[in-house]
């Protein structure tokens, strides 16, 4: 018999009552009954119940065994009383009774417990992360993302993808985050970074000839973190395609993802008609560029029946250029106690309120009630009911000012009066294409122009259409998936033209010389003949996250950082010795309190 096990601990049935085995894996849990110990045994694939009474030459030794306590035992294996089956286990059908029993390792107290799963701080589960992985949630997690991975790794072969691996060690290039910066021993002074995403290398693999590529790349990026963040690394499916336009990458990306998320979905349905959005109408109609379509709410532009109104706040905001009032519907919210609870909400978010209308019926037909509504009269009222398509008990609010200031309150607010008024279908995958994202944006304070997206893109239109007087209304060939509320993808056609590349980054302030000493490779790569060239990166995490059903992704990362991106099992970040920054040629000065 082999030294651990003749079987997993999910193996064993009715087939193997009197067969003698040998089980390896870790005590979750003991129970004594009347002199009798039982013992539920679990390893990676499952729990066998296993038991002992005096009679047994083990049972003095498991006496003392407790919870996760590795051990290995033999036993023959029993038939359970038909009244003891446990139908919630393959195991159900039998027992074994224990005759012998070896401690492989012993377990000291534990800081958290695993059976069960019970709350513990987040702090306490990511400094024994060890423990943590053995709940059955988080360990279930890790099993899916390695599907999920496996799944994809084999759809994009299908496609004829090759995967190709990228340096780890690059220099650096400015992609819209901080980089990690490694020092060189054999340089001093000099640094290399740790790669943002493969961006440049998997464009000169498209330039090298390869039609087709993909990867499961580790992407690092020094950010803050979120909820659906890493403050240090992520994994991404990265890929690139020659000689395509935008609908040729959705049309390879959307198979791969609807496959991923029917099969390990747990059954709710997958959107099959993915709508393309401008990013425009993205920020309209949702106030987000990662809209969730499970709440059916569609914001709009009402300003016309605000201007001039009774209403002297909305009406004075309109007399500056730029501005706008919009309304967010909310069907069924037609109720005071409703609105007082978002007027609540919109305090939380660090506005005064929002004005609202709802129209009831008392008798006497439909009436618009509110503190708005009897401001602009009746005339005004029933032309936002229609426009919106209300009804009697449904509701409206409203925000007003210039777009940027209010788009992420008003988004913030139509995702609670979803949610609130259980317009949201909860139990489904929704996705949407944002397209025709800016090339650039301008900061509201020192009115610099910078890229707003992607550096990389071409420009719909080419070069000629960076001749536009306004930079920010020049459209790149870039895109995003939505699905949710979360962004899964981002990608772009890129800009393969040298010349098209400088004058792109000069109206973004960075002149030809900058672009080269930072670009250089690339931009000589493309000077030999580079083909036009596309693809986009899938957030691994981000999909596991929505696919596990988790709020985090720290649930579905195996050894995460904490929320100061701290590694609190490892106790990294750490000082540097002496020796390490002497070697390098640095020295470390200290922060001021």
């Amino acid at each position: 018999m082999h030294a651990y096990r003749s079987h997993t601990c999910a193996d064993l049935n009715a087939s193997n009552v009197g067969d003698t085995v040998r089980l390896s894996g870790w005590v979750h849990r003991v129970r004594d009954h009347g002199g009798i110990l039982f013992i539920d045994l679990r390893d990676h694939y499952g729990i066998t119940q296993v038991l002992a009474d005096p009679d047994s030459a083990a049972f003095s030794a498991l006496e003392n065994v407790r919870s996760e306590w590795c051990i290995r035992i033999d036993g023959e294996v029993k038939a359970r009383d038909p009244e003891l089956v446990n139908k919630n286990i393959p195991t159900g059908e039998i027992e074994i009774f224990i005759r012998e029993m070896e401690v492989l390792g012993a377990s000291a107290e534990l800081p958290l417990q695993v059976f069960g799963e019970p709350d513990f701080p987040e702090e306490t589960r990511l400094k024994y992360r060890f423990l943590d992985l053995r709940r059955e949630t988080l360990h279930n997690n890790m099993i899916l993302r390695s599907n999920v991975v496996k799944s994809i790794r084999q759809r994009m072969d299908d496609q004829g993808f090759n995967e190709f691996q990228t340096p780890i060690i690059t220099a650096s290039s400015p992609e819209g985050a901080r980089d990690f910066l490694v020092p060189s021993r054999q340089f001093p002074g000099k640094f290399y970074a740790l790669p943002q995403a493969p961006q440049q290398f998997k464009q000169m693999i498209m330039v090298a000839g390869f039609d087709k590529y993909f990867q499961i790349a580790p992407c690092f990026r020094d950010e803050d973190p979120r909820a659906d963040r890493s403050p240090t690394d992520f994994y991404q499916l990265d890929l690139e395609m020659s000689f395509v336009d935008q609908q040729d990458v959705f049309d390879t990306i959307e198979p791969v993802l609807k496959g991923v998320f029917k099969d390990f979905g747990k059954g709710r349905p997958v959107s099959q008609d993915w709508p393309q959005i401008s990013y425009k109408d993205a920020a309209l109609w949702y106030g987000t560029d990662k809209p969730d379509l499970r709440n059916p709410i569609k914001m709009q532009i009402v300003s016309e029946h605000f201007a001039g109104s009774g209403f002297k706040i909305f009406a004075s905001i309109l007399e500056n250029e730029g501005t706008e009032i919009r309304a967010i519907p909310a069907p069924k919210g037609g109720s005071r106690k409703f609105c007082d609870r978002m007027n609540a909400f919109a305090q939380k978010e660090g506005l005064p309120g929002m004005g609202y209308i709802f129209w009831r019926d008392q008798g006497e037909g439909l009436e618009a009630a509110g503190p708005l509504a009897k401001n602009i009269g009746p005339e005004r009222t029933e032309a936002i009911r229609q426009q919106l398509g209300l009804e009697v008990g449904d509701a409206a609010f409203f925000l007003g000012g210039k777009p940027k200031t209010f788009e992420g309150v008003a988004g913030r607010a139509r995702v609670e009066i979803g949610e609130q008024l259980n317009l949201t279908n909860a139990d489904s995958f929704e996705f949407a294409w944002i397209v025709d994202f800016p090339m650039y944006e301008r900061d509201a304070e020192t009115g610099k122009v910078d890229f707003s997206h992607n550096p990389f893109s071409m420009p719909q239109g080419g070069m000629d259409a960076l001749d536009a007087d306004d930079p920010e209304t020049i459209l790149g060939y870039q895109y995003d998936l939505a699905c949710n509320g979360y962004e899964l993808i981002s990608g772009a056609i890129r800009n393969h033209r040298p010349e098209i590349m400088y004058k792109a980054f000069g109206i973004a302030g960075y002149p030809k010389e900058e672009v080269t000493k930072r670009f250089g490779g690339m931009v000589n790569a493309f000077t030999y003949g580079a083909p036009p060239h596309g693809g986009c990166a899938a957030g691994i995490d981000r999909i596991v996250m929505l696919l596990a059903d988790e709020q985090s992704i720290r649930q579905v990362i195996m050894f995460p950082m904490n929320q100061r991106a701290e590694d609190l099992m490892l106790n990294g970040p750490s000082d540097p010795t002496n020796e390490q920054l002497r070697e390098l040629g640095l020295r470390v000065i200290p922060q001021e309190d």
